[in-house]
């Protein structure tokens, strides 16, 4: 079994009295595909990204069993006026459900929330459950912001009180260090780690323990940097036991690799030899698939490279589909 715990959609439509700074989903002529008119962006939506029948094809050739579908990350525009957030977010929200329950086995639905109004977005989780979705997708900064700033704490700890899991994704933010073509490569990478050390250093991660969420691209660079993190909190290499007279940063602890150790992280990496890493470091149980299909093409078959590893087959498992379910807090299918 194979569990996709990184796919994205995009509704069909939007309402025709919606405001003007909605999306709006264009007919191409001759073409089963949709534009996707979004501000500035314009982007070519095959029909899988909103047809049920299509995703469950697609799924089959591809060897995937089920998917935890989230919003196409562009539609996570936090710019946008607290009330327009909220009704857009609710607009995809309800397609989500409606596009999951075409076949409930097969796709898992995550919801968006206007998080540019913490306590509006705490306050529409308890809508999410009840509409049937089993999760929620946010970025990884809120108009530049860490979410690991306190302002965002009473959000996580009412996803952690409705037992919600989060899916952050990586949101490239503007930056005059870096060309705007790197936003897709190094930007990506850099703003899985903020996003990742954000909730350690600014506190969440303490204080909502039982928190689950997850990191798109195993949270770019973040994996690199928690073993200098572990160093400054110990003073010792290679997670050997603290040595107090080398310690440039010690607290009483988790340490920092333990706070890693707490979330998930998809493997949507590109190498093999990457996974390796993840795998040494932060440990089998803490990974999932991802594709980001069909925003990208997936690996064919889905998995091969996880699966170059030669891992045990009890360890395969996990990282393939039980560890998925672990993540979403629901029963596995029989």
């Amino acid at each position: 079994m194979l569990v996709d715990a990184h796919a994205h959609l995009l509704p069909r439509d939007y309402p025709e009295d919606a405001p003007a700074c909605f999306p709006r989903m264009e007919a191409i002529d001759g073409d089963t595909a949709r534009l996707l008119v979004f501000g500035a962006m314009r982007f070519r939506a095959r029909d899988v990204f909103f047809q049920a029948e299509r995703r469950v094809e697609e799924m089959n050739a591809s060897g995937v069993d089920a998917e935890v579908v989230t919003p196409m990350p562009p539609l996570l525009r936090y710019d946008l006026p607290v009330a327009d957030g909220l009704a857009l977010a609710r607009h995809v929200n309800e397609f989500t459900a409606t596009l999951c329950a075409v076949a409930p086995e097969r796709m898992i639905g995550f919801g968006m929330v206007p998080l540019q109004d913490p306590d509006a977005a705490a306050a529409e989780l308890a809508a999410i459950r009840a509409a049937g979705l089993h999760g929620v997708e946010i970025a990884s900064n809120v108009l530049g912001a860490s979410i690991g700033d306190e302002r965002f704490l009473p959000f996580f700890a009412e996803a952690e009180r409705l037992d919600l899991p989060i899916f952050v994704h990586a949101m490239p933010a503007a930056t005059d260090r870096l060309p705007s073509s790197a936003a897709g490569t190094y930007v990506v990478g850099l703003e899985g780690a903020l996003a990742a050390a954000s909730l350690i250093t600014g506190g969440t991660a303490a204080k909502c323990p039982n928190l689950r969420i997850s990191f798109s691209h195993a949270a770019g660079g973040f994996p690199l940097m928690v073993p200098r993190a572990q160093y400054f909190w110990s003073g010792s290499w290679n997670e050997e036991p603290p040595n107090p007279e080398r310690a440039v940063m010690p607290d009483d602890g988790p340490s920092p690799l333990e706070y890693a150790r707490r979330f998930y992280f998809d493997s949507m990496v590109f190498d093999w030899r990457a996974l390796r890493y993840l795998v040494d470091l932060l440990g089998h149980d803490r990974l999932l698939v991802g594709s980001d299909f069909p925003a990208m093409l997936r690996e064919e078959p889905a998995g091969r490279s996880l699966r170059l590893l030669g891992l045990p087959e009890e360890e395969l498992e996990d990282i393939t589909w039980h560890n998925a379910f672990r993540f979403l807090g629901i029963d596995p299918p029989r």
